[in-house]
């Protein structure tokens, strides 16, 4: 099969990198640095289509929908990267934000290239996690054309799922088959064709976009506190004190008192001190507003 690879920017060759295997440590790395700046520009122009997937997955969350990522390569590994944060950060369930990698995950460390080029495989990896309409579906390719991820859209529309495309690529196959399509187009790479570079980049940002704005709209940040995180280490545990110290204007005494009276649960615990009730009170408001702490700290 005979496949145009110079109809994609990013494919193109970058007239500042030609001559790069010439040039000083210090100079070549300039140029890496100069075109990443480039990076943050592109995903900025794509900002009103990523508030429309995150108001969509977080609209999926509340109807006890998940968030799926799909993907091939880097693609895929960013996709598993974003999904493995959530729980730690938002105290989110592993089964919410979920990503699928071709290859399945020896994918992950190991690289299975011609997984990719397997459309069926899309397909019956959203069919093995149950994959339904409630849910929303990502594919993250650079090129937009990727044939596993291509697959894995076409069953999810087949569903009624809503369905979102990250490519780097304007007016890709990915782009033109999804409900949303956000495309950050970063131009040609450092190294012509290394899409892990700039786009792999832009493609990390806009992730980080999606699933923290979604959880932002899910009740899971309070100002700019992750107040769900989950005490599962050393370093977390005292991030738990800061938190509730930081909403509370509490002493790390008070607020450790709170936290081990709350079963580590810093809302509980912001909640309690800023009131000044009673653990199952502080449960029962968040439980009433669905986790939501402005919500239960108003109410009267």
């Amino acid at each position: 099969m005979n496949i145009n690879l110079k109809q994609w920017v990013t494919e193109s060759r970058n007239a500042a990198s030609e001559n790069i295997d010439t040039l000083s440590t210090v100079e070549m790395l300039k140029i890496i640095n100069e075109e990443d700046q480039k990076v943050a520009v592109a995903v900025e122009k794509e900002i009103t289509k990523i508030a429309q997937a995150v108001d969509v997955i977080a609209c999926a969350f509340e109807n006890q929908g998940r968030l799926v990522y799909l993907g091939a390569g880097t693609s895929g590994r960013l996709g598993v990267v974003d999904a493995s944060e959530c729980p730690p950060t938002f105290g989110t369930r592993p089964s919410l934000v979920v990503a699928l990698i071709a290859g399945g995950q020896s994918a992950i460390l190991k690289p299975i290239e011609n997984a990719e080029d397997n459309a069926c495989a899309g397909k019956s990896d959203l069919e093995s996690i149950d994959f339904c309409a409630r849910d929303v579906l990502v594919g993250i390719a650079a090129s937009g054309r990727t044939p596993y991820v291509l697959g894995g859209m076409e069953y999810a529309k087949s569903l009624g799922a809503k369905v979102v495309s990250l490519a780097c690529v304007p007016d890709s196959e990915m782009c033109n088959q999804a409900d949303i399509s956000i495309c950050p187009v970063v131009g040609p790479e450092v190294i012509t064709g290394s899409s892990r570079m700039k786009a792999g980049t832009a493609q990390k940002l806009v992730l980080n976009m999606l699933s923290t704005g979604a959880m932002i709209r899910f009740g899971k940040v309070y100002g700019n506190l992750m107040v769900d995180v989950e005490a599962t280490n050393a370093k977390l545990r005292q991030r738990q004190i800061n938190i509730v110290m930081e909403a509370t204007g509490a002493s790390a005494f008070d607020a450790q008192s709170a936290l081990n009276a709350s079963e580590c649960h810093c809302k509980t615990a912001i909640i309690m001190i800023l009131l000044e009730i009673g653990v199952q009170d502080a449960k029962d408001r968040l439980l009433r507003h669905k986790g939501f702490m402005r919500g239960a700290l108003k109410e009267k």
